[in-house]
């Protein structure tokens, strides 16, 4: 009898009728493939937050602060925005879309536009006169050990914030031989190599018509800013020390910034006031930079760090630095170099920048 193959005919061993089914599972196949979206169709969500995360960035100035310090909440942590984009590029992967790898070139190019800068080394050499400043922290359990590490850093001129009546005579005892100058006015003191002089306080908490409004249990107190001259061989040079008002961030108020908002207004008030040429800036300014609401200080001072420090500084908390509240800003003076010391004892960590004429 003759061999029948049933692969050629198309029949089992029964005899039974096998394309169909076969046909079938091919025109399935067939359709799923023509109807799959393609890389350019898939991951469209992703792609939108992408475009999102781009636009948030770009346009944060127009954010507005109406609702909650919406806008000022946003740029205090502006620069970690950009930690969305490798989130975001795995997701894009994972989905292979293309629209959304693509939609991800406008976060990178406008993080890279704002902060691209700020990664670069941007300090140089030299430097005629060395400033610090430290929020010792009111808990510091080592207050002696700060001083002694602060001691040591080679600053000229050393501003502390946050000073009580418990610590301040330890930092007093413990700098004395380094710094033969130096004023105490409430919770702030500069400590000097080189003599000071005109020494004054400059109250940061009833100042303009917003202080009226902020309730007295919600009021700092107005002892924590000052200002005083250091007498330099190249002529005097203006410096205040301030620790402004706290933020923080609550269900009913968002990001409340009264008391520190007022500080801001205050300093820069006093600084446009100033007649000397050369002024410079210290302090726990619980704030950064790209916050809106230092731009009338900013217009006045150049931050140290943006124009010639190494990386972004960060300085708060400690442990885990995310923002820059400890700022060193200037004006008659070039800064050379800014960087961040060691941690002490504090929830903050001191910065410093060498400055020349």
């Amino acid at each position: 009898m003759a061999r029948v193959d049933t692969a050629e005919t198309g029949q089992d061993g029964g005899g039974r009728d096998t394309c169909p089914a076969t046909w079938r599972a091919g025109v399935r196949r067939a359709i799923r493939a023509a109807t799959r979206p393609g890389p350019w169709k898939r991951g469209l969500v992703l792609a939108a937050l992408a475009v999102l995360l781009g636009l948030v960035m770009l346009l944060h100035a127009e954010i507005p602060n109406r609702i909650g310090n919406l806008g000022s909440l946003v740029e205090t942590f502006l620069p970690w925005f950009g930690l969305f984009v490798p989130v975001l590029l795995a997701g894009a992967l994972w989905r292979r879309s293309a629209a959304a790898v693509a939609a991800l070139l406008l976060p990178v190019v406008v993080w890279a536009s704002l902060f691209g800068g700020r990664l670069a080394d941007r300090s140089h050499p030299g430097g005629d006169l060395v400033v610090a400043a430290h929020n010792v922290g009111a808990a510091n359990p080592d207050p002696a050990g700060t001083a002694r590490d602060l001691a040591a850093s080679g600053a000229d001129v050393l501003a502390l914030e946050e000073l009580v009546p418990q610590t301040t005579g330890t930092y007093e005892k413990e700098l004395a031989r380094t710094y033969p100058h130096h004023t105490v006015l409430g919770t702030v003191g500069l400590w000097s190599k080189l003599p000071l002089s005109d020494t004054r306080l400059i109250d940061i908490m009833n100042f303009g018509p917003a202080a009226k409004t902020i309730p007295a249990d919600e009021k700092i107190a107005p002892n924590r800013a000052l200002r005083t001259t250091v007498a330099t061989a190249h002529g005097p040079l203006a410096v205040y020390v301030a620790h402004l008002g706290s933020v923080r961030v609550n269900p009913a108020a968002g990001f409340w910034t009264a008391s520190r908002n007022i500080g801001v207004q205050a300093i820069g008030e006093a600084i446009a006031a100033e007649r000397t040429t050369r002024v410079v800036l210290l302090g726990d300014l619980n704030g950064t930079m790209d916050d809106r609401a230092f731009d009338d200080l900013t217009a006045r001072l150049l931050p140290a760090q943006e124009a010639a420090g190494d990386g972004f500084g960060f300085t708060w908390p400690a442990a885990f630095p995310v923002v820059r509240a400890d700022a060193i800003l200037v004006r008659g003076v070039r800064p050379e170099r800014s960087w961040v010391l060691p941690a002490t004892g504090s929830d903050h960590l001191p910065v410093a920048a060498a400055i020349s004429w």
